[in-house]
C-alpha cells in the first residue's frame, strides 16, 4: 500500500553542519496497518513524514502509494489521498473561518464546487452529525470561528477533518504532544476509534511510550535516519513500556529523565 524505497534525505549537505536526516530507508506499510514510529529528536522522523506527504523532497529514493510513484508529486495534490494531523492543533485548519466551513472544505476535498454548495442544507446536516458523534457539544457552535477552540477541541476537529473522506494514508504527526494528559487521552481514544471504524492505513510519530504499547499493529522505531527495531505480531503484544525504553538507552545511550514520556 505504501512503500518507501531506499530514501536519502541530506540537510546543508557539504558544509559543516552536514545532517543525514533519512539514510537509504525502506519501509513497507501494508493496507489497514496501524504503525506507531518512534524515535528521539533528531531520528528523522519529521523528514520522513514530510517525504510521505510531500512537504519534503527526497534526495533520493522513491515514495509509493497503492503502486503509483508519488516522489515528484507536490503536497496538495497528494492531500486527495493522504489526511495529515499535526503536533500543533492550529495546523490544517483555517482559524479565521467557522466550524462549519472548515468542515465543508474538508468534504470538498478532490472537489471543485464552490463554498456555497458545500454548506447546502443537506451537507449541514451531515456536519451536524458528525460533530455531534464527538461528543463535545461542538454542533451547537458550528459558526463558531474554529481559531477560538480549544487545542483538544480543534486537533478533534482536524481529525475529523483529515477523514471526512476516508484517506488512503493516514499521518498523524505527534497530534497529541501539545495537549495536557487528559485532552490527550481523548484525542487518543477518539483517533482510535476512527482508525478502527474505517481500517485506515496509519503511520503515527509518537514520543510516548504507553502509547506505542497500547496502540497500533506495528512498532518502528527509528535513530540516526535509519529503522532499527520493526516489530509487528506477537512480539509487538508482548512489547512492555520498560522494553521499549531499554531499547532506546542501547541505541540512544542513556537517557535523561523526562526524555521518553511513559
Amino acid at each position: 500500500m505504501l512503500e518507501l524505497r531506499n530514501l536519502v534525505k541530506i540537510y546543508n549537505a557539504g558544509s559543516p553542519n552536514e545532517m543525514r536526516a533519512l539514510q537509504s530507508l525502506s519501509l513497507a506499510v501494508s493496507e489497514g496497518e496501524w504503525v506507531v514510529l518512534l524515535g528521539t529528536n533528531g531520528s528523522g522522523k519529521s523528514s520522513l513524514m514530510g517525504a510521505i506527504a510531500g512537504s519534503t523532497v527526497p534526495d533520493e529514493g522513491s515514495v509509493y502509494l497503492d503502486g503509483s510513484d508519488i516522489t515528484e508529486m507536490p503536497e496538495h495534490v497528494r492531500a486527495r489521498w493522504i489526511g495529515r494531523v499535526f503536533q500543533n492543533p492550529f495546523a490544517g485548519t483555517a482559524p479565521d473561518m467557522s466550524i462549519s466551513e472548515n468542515l465543508a472544505l474538508a468534504a470538498m476535498k478532490g472537489g471543485g464546487r464552490g463554498l456555497g454548495w458545500a454548506l447546502a442544507r443537506k451537507r449541514l446536516a451531515e456536519i451536524r452529525e458528525r460533530v455531534k458523534a464527538l461528543h463535545m457539544g461542538l454542533e451547537k457552535r458550528l459558526e463558531d470561528r474554529i481559531g477560538c477552540l480549544s487545542g483538544g477541541e480543534r486537533q478533534a476537529l482536524t481529525l475529523l477533518m483529515a477523514t471526512w473522506i476516508r484517506p488512503k494514508l493516514l499521518l498523524l504527526d505527534e497530534h497529541t504532544a501539545a495537549l495536557d494528559p487528559k485532552t490527550a487521552a481523548e484525542v487518543i481514544s477518539l483517533s482510535r476509534e476512527i482508525i478502527r471504524r474505517d481500517s485506515l492505513t496509519t503511520l503515527m510519530v509518537t514520543h510516548s511510550m504507553q502509547q506505542a504499547v497500547n496502540m497500533g499493529d506495528r512498532i518502528v522505531m527509528m535513530n540516526r535516519g535509519s529503522i532499527v527495531h520493526d516489530f509487528s505480531g506477537e512480539e509487538k503484544k508482548k512489547l512492555k513500556v520498560r522494553d521499549l525504553i531499554e531499547l532506546f538507552n542501547e541505541e540512544h545511550g542513556e537517557l535523561q529523565n523526562g526524555a521518553v514520556h511513559c
